[in-house]
């Protein structure tokens, strides 16, 4: 079996930040394929389309990036096992195996394909938790050469979703569990350096980090986490499918740097 996710190693020296995408995942494994509507299954709308892509920049700064390989829908990677909603403002949010998009539109072919305990279960073991794992390694590893790590996870959406708030969405949100999953120099860093661009930024609202970000940050252990959501039309069309090489770049612009000084507090 494949693994669930795609690596991209740095092609210069490592240093002490992991990237992570785990929404932009496109592809369903065959023994699932049937269980889906194909006219849905084509384009997975709630897709955080090809943020990996976004950030091509990562690997020539020493950063490593994995991402998803399968779709949100077959298992939400920054969910927690047990579904626990992350909010509770009640906005709407998808479970750990979804049964609908985030418009409320039924993904499954058929009832008789919608998952039982067994079958959440197989997915977690197969392609949630070997996610989980590598992740873990990886900050491991980053801790044990430079005794510190950052983790950032790189997200984005529709710039209106009516089921999650009633405006649309700010062009970039940086969460970090309300100041819970990173340090206060990381987090300074990350935000003087967003706000530098020409984008709107904000700060853990609406969005305060996923699962990801609040397991895996742990600033007492040298690990931070910092997760990024931004409105998709920032680097894609309007029409939120297509990417768009110019905006993207003018995100990169702003992006790139952050990274940058990023690296060099985390390397001192």
């Amino acid at each position: 079996m494949n693994d669930p996710y795609f690596l991209i190693e740095p092609t210069v020296e490592k240093v002490p930040v992991i990237l992570s995408s785990p929404h932009s995942g496109v592809e369903f494994p065959d023994e699932l394929k049937a269980h889906f509507r194909p006219a849905l299954m084509a384009q997975p709308d709630d897709t955080d389309w090809f943020v990996h892509e976004l950030y091509n920049f990562a690997s020539a700064l020493g950063i490593t990036m994995i991402h998803a390989r399968y779709s949100r829908w077959v298992i939400d990677l920054n969910r927690t096992p047990e579904s626990v909603p992350l909010y509770t403002d009640g906005r709407i949010i998808t479970e750990l195996v979804p049964k609908t998009d985030f418009l409320g539109n039924e993904i499954y072919a058929d009832e008789k394909f919608l998952p039982d305990d067994a079958e959440i279960a197989r997915r977690l073991e197969n392609y949630y938790r070997p996610y989980y794992r590598k992740i873990e390694s990886l900050l491991n590893e980053r801790i044990e050469e430079f005794g510190h790590v950052l983790l950032w996870d790189a997200h984005s959406i529709r710039r209106f979703v009516p089921t999650i708030q009633g405006e649309p969405f700010p062009d970039l949100i940086l969460g970090d569990n309300d100041e819970k999953s990173a340090g206060r120099q990381i987090i300074e860093i990350a935000l003087d350096g967003l706000r530098e661009g020409k984008f709107g930024v904000k700060h853990n609202s609406p969005f305060k980090g996923g699962n990801i970000t609040r397991s895996f940050g742990n600033p007492a252990r040298k690990v931070h986490a910092l997760q990024l959501e931004m409105a998709k039309t920032n680097y894609m069309n309007d029409d939120e499918l297509t990417f768009n090489e110019s905006r993207a770049n003018e995100v990169r612009s702003v992006l790139r740097p952050v990274f940058e000084r990023l690296v060099d507090a985390l390397k001192q």
